[in-house]
């Protein structure tokens, strides 16, 4: 078992006056990391699956992963990474050229009971929260590399 260390740091000067910031989160009891780069092309695509079992690979169990990070390693196009639910909510998030996103698991459950998602604004709660069951990821106007990184407890 290992300890995961994120580092989150922002840094910037405006008008003489320096603003920076730095957070470091730590994961313990990780016992399980993948480290992906995937050609996304411009069809959509699954490039991860979660359950209570892993089936396959790129298959997690979702009460166990507790990070994901995603980098758009393309200098010019932008991917759609769309998560969905068990309930078959979706949230799609648009990951421009050099961005990352950082998807925290819940600490104790990991991706299960993490969102929900509706187009009525009224209809959301954070008792309807559904576990993750898949990440599809498509790219803009053309095939752009994505790093993929999973730990798991």
């Amino acid at each position: 078992m290992a300890t995961l260390t994120s580092k989150v740091t922002e840094s910037i000067t405006l008008d003489s006056g320096t603003m920076d910031s730095s957070h470091t989160r730590s994961i313990t009891s990780i016992s399980e990391v993948t480290k992906r780069i995937f050609t996304i092309t411009t069809a959509e695509s699954t490039i991860a699956t979660f359950s209570s079992a892993v089936a396959s690979a790129g298959h997690y169990i979702a009460a166990d992963v507790r990070y994901i990070r995603f980098t758009n390693l393309d200098g010019t196009n932008f991917i759609t990474l769309t998560f969905r639910n068990q309930d078959n909510d979706e949230v799609a998030i648009k990951l421009d050229a050099g961005q990352s996103f950082i998807l925290n698991g819940d600490n104790a459950n990991g991706m299960s009971a993490i969102f929900n998602a509706t187009q009525d604004a009224d209809a959301a709660s954070s008792t309807n929260f559904g576990s993750l069951t898949n990440i599809q990821a498509d790219a803009d106007t053309g095939s752009c590399n994505l790093e993929v990184i999973i730990a798991s407890v």
